[in-house]
Formats: C-alpha cells, structure tokens, sequence
C-alpha cells in the first residue's frame, strides 16, 4: 500500500473565533491580523462574502513557481478555505479561495494580497498540539510545508 500520509499530528479543539471583515480591507492582510492578534498557532480558516477584486495565484509545478492572476472585478467569494500553521516562528495564513462573477463564470487559487474585501465573514477553528508545526521549504515540491 501506498504511503498516503508523512506524518499524522493528534490535538485537542481549541478556540472557536468568529470575525466579520471591514469594507476595503485586504483579505490576506486582515486574515493575518487576525491570527496574530488572536494568537492562534494552528487551525483552519474558512471565509465568505464578496470582493471588489482579487489576487491570486496558481502554482506552476514543473517550473516551482507562482504566476498570478488579477482578477479586477466584483466578485462573490464561494468558498474561502485555509489553516494556520507557523512560518519562522510566527502564524501563518496560507488560503485558498473560490469566486463567482457576474457571468457565472468560477475561478479561484492561492489567496494573494491585493484581494479587497466588499463584504465577509471568517471564521477560525484553533487546534490545540504541544508542537504547532512549522512551515519549511521543501526540495521535492519547491513549497514551504508543515516539517
């Protein structure tokens, strides 16, 4: 059989938080502050609302890196979905996010800065562990993932 996990990491629920996002904010940034503010080491994030515009970006695999795409049109946020992890010993947002425009048409990838918040909701489900893990750059993928 087929290693389907590198390491399985057991807690305990923690906090329960619940935030709604101010008009204009960035998303990314205001996910950030949020953590950082609250303290939280490790958890799940998951948003919705709409925004004004948005960044993100899609991971080129063969080449290890980012392009981004800027999607400068209002847009209703389907689904926002991400964790908390550390990064250099701080918590770190990493999110991924689903839109909708006007023309039913779907698009989505990597939360970037520079997604401006209309309207939206977060809420943060913190997972208590003796260790929080913490991101480091991997060879194989080219990613920062959990140690």
């Amino acid at each position: 059989m087929a290693n389907l996990y590198v390491k399985k990491m057991e807690g305990h629920s923690g906090r329960r938080l619940a935030f709604r996002l101010a008009y204009g904010c960035d998303l990314l940034e205001a996910l950030q502050g949020i953590v950082e503010e609250a303290d939280v080491l490790f958890g799940s994030i998951n948003f919705l609302g709409a925004v004004q515009k948005a960044r993100v970006g899609y991971y080129l695999q063969d080449e290890k890196r980012f392009i981004t795409l800027d999607l400068d049109e209002p847009m209703e946020i389907l689904s926002g979905l991400g964790n908390v992890s550390l990064k250099d010993g701080k918590p770190f947002v990493h999110a991924h996010v689903t839109f909708l425009d006007r023309t039913g048409t779907i698009r989505g990838g990597h939360l970037l800065p520079g997604t401006i918040i209309f309207a939206g909701e977060v809420f943060i489900e913190e997972l208590e562990l003796p260790a929080p893990p913490e991101r480091v750059d991997d060879p194989v993928t080219g990613l920062s993932l959990w140690e």
